[in-house]
Parts: structure tokens; sequence; C-alpha cells
């Protein structure tokens, strides 16, 4: 049986992170589009999404920094994950991501999405649960304020394909 390692050192590269209104990290998402068609290749590209970030997330620990959630996202769903420095919890909230995100493209699901669209689509979502630009009430805003990110989220930011390291690590 063959075993798949990540030799990884910083910096990490994120495809979303969210900051707080102080610039530090309190989420760091993982999004995937999922071209296979068996249920098993497709929870094997989940799989390896959560095995990558949860080595980043013990890489950044080591260095003293503790990112608090993370999300996988795939045309499905958003999964969203608790790290306390050392466990990274079960899925704490899953929510189906056309649902989400329907809310900032009425056509989502009529036409192919490509992962640099579907990363828009997140950090929109996201910038909406942070400073309300579209909604008072944005799509699933509820269920992220029962797990406690909402707040973290609150007068904060996104920013995509980033470099984890340096600045990012020592605003901490």
């Amino acid at each position: 049986m063959q075993t798949e390692t990540l030799e990884v050192e910083l910096p990490i590269e994120a495809d979303i992170i969210a900051l707080d209104k102080d610039d530090r990290i309190v989420a760091l998402i993982e999004v995937k589009i999922n071209q296979a068609k068996e249920k098993a290749a497709k929870q094997k590209i989940i799989n390896r999404a959560l095995k990558q970030i949860k080595h980043f997330l013990s890489i950044l620990s080591e260095k003293k920094v503790v990112i608090p959630y993370a999300m996988i996202v795939n045309l499905k769903e958003i999964m969203v994950f608790k790290w306390d420095g050392t466990v990274l919890s079960d899925a704490v909230l899953s929510l189906k991501t056309a649902d989400i995100l329907h809310y900032y493209d009425s056509k989502l699901g009529d036409q192919r999405i490509f992962e640099p669209y579907l990363t828009r689509l997140i950090e929109a979502w996201l910038r909406d649960l942070a400073y309300n630009w579209k909604s008072e009430s944005p799509p699933a805003s509820e269920q992220i304020a029962a797990i406690g990110l909402l707040p973290l989220l609150a007068g904060g930011t996104t920013k995509s394909r980033v470099e984890i390291g340096g600045d990012f690590i020592y605003r901490n």
C-alpha cells in the first residue's frame, strides 16, 4: 500500500484566508472542484484536502500560530472545522454550496464552474458575513454565528491565493 506524504514548509499557499478586523487569520479555506463521478473518488478528494489542511495547521501551530477555523469548499458542500492548536474537529457545520452561493450568482448551477470563480463567490459570501455589503442577514449567518465564527469575521476581509508565512504569522 502506497502512502502519501506532504512535505510542506513555510510559506504555505492557501486558496483563501479570512482575516479579522486586526488582519489576523481566522479561517483557512481550501476550494476544490470535484470532477469525479464516483462517490468514493469524490470522498478521496475531500480526504486529501482535509489531510492538507491538518498538515498546514500543524505546521503553523509549531510556529505558535493557531487559526481557529478551516473550511473545505466544493460544488456540493461547505464544510467548516474548528482547530484548537492540536486537534482539528470533525465538521462542525456543513452547508449546501448552492444554497449559499445562489444568493451571489442566481445562475449558479446553470453553467460549468471553475475553481477561480468558486473562490470568488466564497470570498463574496465571507465578505458579506464580515460587513453585510449585500444583505443584513447573509446566507447561513445564524449557523456561522452559532459555531463562533461570525464575530471573528466581523469587520474583516479575505485574500485569495496567499502565501502564509512572514507577515501573516507574526500578526498573531
